[in-house]
């Protein structure tokens, strides 16, 4: 089995426990996933079976959506209510003023990573020193907030919803207690849910109770499979011919004037999608003195 499976992953599960479920339902056993949910997190998670496991390491730097539920008034530990509440405060937040602090945090911001969360430090994982009460400094990390909108809220119960599409790294929770701070109070995540990632979106999600009725019908998960060549959709797409395949998934490399490329600046290191004739999708390769070097073929030739 080769493609990719886009889960809708149910809430309480971690990563690992939605990939150790379609393992056992599909019986590959190379699986991997583009990218950790958090067990409170459900939504878009793509599952990468077969020859697909090798996109893993190559996967372009794209955005990812969220809705984010919140509440102010109380701090907690993990900075979601998954965790033991160490603050309240009764300060009320109206509207206008949520609106104001939200235009501090979209474009690119510093965030420091929460100690729930799977971040080294010196070579130990922050979750496993939060875990024994440890709290340690950590530097604050570069993201990008595309967007960020309020969907709901309520003044009185102090709860809302928040629209985010950000870059790889970006902690809701984290994000949700600085806007509090910024609000001058406290908060914290109640429910997150993932609606879009690696050009995938909720729309082409299935659940694992789908994935377990096909399997108990009898019926093709090819049906559902998504081809690897989605994960590059966002790549410079370039026709060659049957004989520059040939080349290429010999490890050879291409002359970029002699290829069906996009006439479009191509610098140092730009990463191209290669098709056999703009049909077939071969793998990756790299822009580089004038020529496409090899990167990673897909291809089953």
């Amino acid at each position: 089995m080769e493609g990719i499976i886009v889960l809708d992953k149910p809430q309480d599960f971690t990563s690992f426990d939605a990939v150790a479920v379609v393992r056992g339902l599909t019986r590959e056993r190379r699986i991997g996933h583009t990218g950790t949910l958090d067990p409170m997190a459900t939504g878009v998670l793509p599952l990468l079976l077969g020859r697909a496991t090798k996109a893993v390491s190559l996967l372009p730097e794209t955005a990812k959506t969220y809705e984010a539920s919140f509440r102010f008034g109380e701090a907690y530990t993990t900075g979601d209510v998954t965790g033991e509440v160490i603050k309240t405060d009764e300060t009320p937040v109206l509207r206008a003023a949520l609106e104001t602090a939200l235009d501090s945090f979209r474009g690119d911001i510093l965030q420091v990573p929460p100690m729930y969360s799977a971040v080294s430090v010196n070579g130990q994982r922050l979750y496993k020193l939060a875990r024994q009460g440890i709290e340690i400094e950590r530097e604050a990390r570069p993201v990008h907030i595309a967007e960020l909108t309020l969907l709901e809220y309520n003044e009185n119960e102090k709860t809302g919803k928040l629209h985010v599409t950000c870059s790889k790294g970006t902690y809701i929770r984290t994000l949700i207690e600085d806007i509090a701070q910024k609000c001058g109070t406290v908060g914290a995540m109640t429910a997150l849910r993932r609606t879009a990632a690696c050009g995938f979106t909720l729309a082409d999600a299935v659940s694992l109770d789908t994935l377990k009725a096909m399997k108990e019908n009898g019926e093709s998960f090819d049906e559902i499979l998504r081809p690897v060549e989605k994960l590059f959709s966002m790549l410079t797409a370039v026709s060659v011919t049957p004989a520059q395949a040939q080349r290429y998934l010999n490890g050879g490399a291409l002359t970029i004037s002699r290829c069906r490329a996009p006439k479009i600046a191509m610098p140092e290191g730009t990463q191209v999608a290669l098709y056999e004739d703009g049909e077939k999708f071969l793998g990756l390769a790299r822009a580089e003195n004038g020529e496409f070097k090899y990167v990673k073929s897909f291809s089953k030739k």
